[in-house]
């Protein structure tokens, strides 16, 4: 099938038109006019320079310079805690803390140092909108299709920057270059206008998009109104959250001019709006069809799972399926996943030993975020053995589809809910995958002892936490001694799961407990086989009353966030909006002894390093340098 998936042309477009500009100024028009009516002299070349607008966010599928995908605290890179540098993965260095160099920022997506400007995205798309009326040949529903598809990437691209920075200038249209040099230095403007701006362009660009792609071998990843409405939920929700709703810490941040640029007072009536945004995204949604993932087994797999392995892999596949059979899969970008190899582990069986690259890894701390087979807190459920949880344990035949069989690990991975056994490879799990279908004789990870097998060495045999992100490797991806075969995925932007919780989490905020909050989580939930939260916690939990209050409420539903969205790039931006980001990334970073033997040696954890993350850690700062060619401009608070 030809699968293009939009852009194979995207990049060149880009620098040939002579629109790049100068970065000391924002939102010049460029000064080769005739170059931008050869651009759009015909259908053909106008439909080139629409794909050169879409090409910066075509780079997001590189996920390890997403800025809330590096700073989540799922993934860390082993080669920082054993003093390696040149890194390829400068991001994941920020949540070390204390790395960040406002001379030089990391992630640098104002000045598109070390990262796309997004201010240059932006001003590809007001040229594009202000040229497009040239081509001739062009028919008016292609023209009104293609004007929505750029004004919702200007909105998307607003929008990326408020969140990394707070309020920005807002570019509605691109500046003469006969503009007196003043007018081409634009202020911040307050959040909340920022907010709303990005929304107006939603609104205007929805009647125009189509409901769905027709033609997925050729339009996968054109924008839809569905995709339009989930992100206006987004903003909704980013306007409405702590960081930007009346948060005190930020209430004397002004303009030069004594222009306020975020709120005094929080405004609760936000997240009426913000539940009313994420509604008309999920209607449309169901109407066309969609819903939450259930595992489709191909046909080469002909043996019978049990219910264990359908519960994982409807977990598990809902982000590794093929984007045309994921029903639950709302946006995605085009690239496809590209790290899987760095993050594979060392399976085993009697006749098979794979070894992954092992580059990436999980921090201990987020694996204790997931609840025990009873849907709720380890450290609450009254029927889980908290205090000895390190304690050995031999995988017996209740766990024999998550746990190898006879194989000696822990307590702590015994009794879990299957999102954990989903999420996370270790020491004694299971790996359905990898060629192996067969339920009864499944590859598994063999972490601890590692010397006593010939011709592997320590380097082969696991990552220095001994904790795999499986989540995000594609069961059909085979890794083995001789050869490495990617199944590629596009790891989802937006799916239903993320909307059903934001929805919730709207609710509760806006009314508190209610039994719509209820019914958008539990549903959530059932996917894997838990209980609903008032019963669960009600029957296991040392705190019964938890999900009754709307505090308690919240904090249930942040977790399952944390939970369900682990690794998909959603953790270092809702921790920030939910003001929780310094408590959450300030553990320590802990590992198990991996180059030690016995259960008892390997299964101690190791604190590698101990974060220094700051109240100024919420939002980037902007660079010095651009301070200083834009006096208009104030820098972020605390930096």
């Amino acid at each position: 099938m030809k699968k293009n998936y939009l852009f194979t042309i995207l990049s060149v477009m880009v620098f040939s038109f002579g629109i790049t500009g100068c970065k000391k100024y924002l939102d010049i028009v460029p000064p080769n006019i005739g170059t931008l009516d050869y651009a759009f002299r015909n259908r053909s070349e106008a439909e080139k320079y629409l794909f050169t607008c879409y090409n910066t966010l075509q780079q997001r599928a590189s996920m390890m310079n997403d800025p809330w995908f590096a700073t989540g605290g799922d993934l860390v890179l082993p080669q920082e805690y054993l003093g390696q540098t040149n890194l390829s993965y400068p991001g994941l260095q920020l949540i070390k803390g204390n790395v960040m160099n406002k001379d030089n920022p990391t992630l640098n997506y104002w000045d598109g140092s070390g990262a796309p400007s997004y201010f240059d995205a932006i001003r590809r798309c007001n040229t594009f909108l202000e040229n497009i009326n040239k081509p001739i040949d062009l028919t008016n529903y292609e023209k009104d299709r293609w004007i929505a598809e750029v004004k919702f990437l200007k909105a998307y691209y607003h929008f990326f920057l408020a969140k990394m920075y707070g309020p920005i200038p807002v570019i509605r249209e691109n500046v003469p270059v006969t503009a007196e040099t003043e007018n081409t230095r634009p202020k911040r403007e307050p959040v909340d206008v920022v907010f709303n701006y990005v929304v107006q362009l939603l609104d205007e660009a929805m009647p125009s998009l189509p409901p769905q792609i027709d033609n997925p071998a050729d339009e996968l990843g054109r924008i839809t109104q569905l995709i339009a409405l989930s992100l206006k939920a987004e903003v909704r929700v980013a306007q409405a959250s702590p960081l930007f709703n009346g948060n005190p810490e930020y209430a004397g941040v002004k303009n030069t001019d004594g222009t306020a640029l975020f709120s005094a007072t929080a405004d609760n009536s936000l997240w009426a709006r913000a539940a009313q945004a994420c509604k008309e995204a999920i209607d449309m949604a169901e109407t066309s069809g969609l819903g939450l993932y259930t595992y489709i087994k191909p046909p080469n797999i002909s043996a019978t799972l049990s219910d264990s392995l359908m519960k994982e892999m409807s977990f598990r596949a809902a982000i590794t399926e093929d984007w045309d059979k994921n029903r639950e899969l709302i946006w995605a970008l085009n690239g496809t996943f590209p790290y899987q190899q760095q993050m594979f582990p060392r399976l085993m069986s009697a006749a098979v030993i794979t070894r992954g690259q092992n580059t990436v890894a999980c921090p201990f701390a987020v694996t204790d975020l997931f609840y025990t087979r009873n849907g709720i807190p380890i450290d609450e459920d009254k029927t889980w053995d908290y205090a000895n949880r390190f304690n050995p344990a031999t995988g017996d035949d209740a766990h024999r589809f998550y746990l190898k069989k006879g194989y000696e690990t822990i307590k702590n991975n015994f009794n879990r809910e299957v999102r954990y056994y989903a999420s996370f490879g270790f020491d004694g799990g299971n790996w359905f995958g990898n060629a192996v279908y067969d339920q009864n004789n499944l590859l598994s990870i063999q972490g601890k002892g590692i010397s006593s097998i010939s011709g592997v060495s320590n380097a082969e045999s696991g990552n220095i936490f001994g904790i795999w992100p499986k989540k995000l490797c594609n069961y059909l991806t085979v890794n083995n001694t001789t050869s490495y075969t990617a199944q590629g995925y596009h790891l989802p932007l937006m799916r239903m799961a993320d909307l059903y919780l934001l929805y919730a989490e709207c609710l509760n905020e806006a009314n508190g407990p209610s039994e719509d909050v209820y019914t958008y989580i539990d549903l959530v939930r059932a996917r894997t086989g838990l209980g609903g939260v008032v019963e669960s916690w009600s029957n296991y939990s040392s705190n019964p009353n938890k999900p009754l209050t709307k505090e308690g409420l919240r904090q249930i539903i942040h977790r399952e966030r944390r939970i369900e969205l682990c690794m998909e790039g959603k953790a270092g931006w809702d921790l920030r909006r939910w003001k929780e980001y310094i408590e959450s990334a300030s553990r320590p970073i802990q590992g198990w002894s991996v180059n030690l033997n016995t259960t008892a040696q390997y299964f101690q954890l190791i604190t590698y390093y101990m974060p220094s993350i700051s109240v100024k850690d919420y939002l980037w700062p902007i660079s010095t340098q651009e301070l200083l060619v834009n006096r208009n401009l104030v820098q972020n608070p605390f930096w």
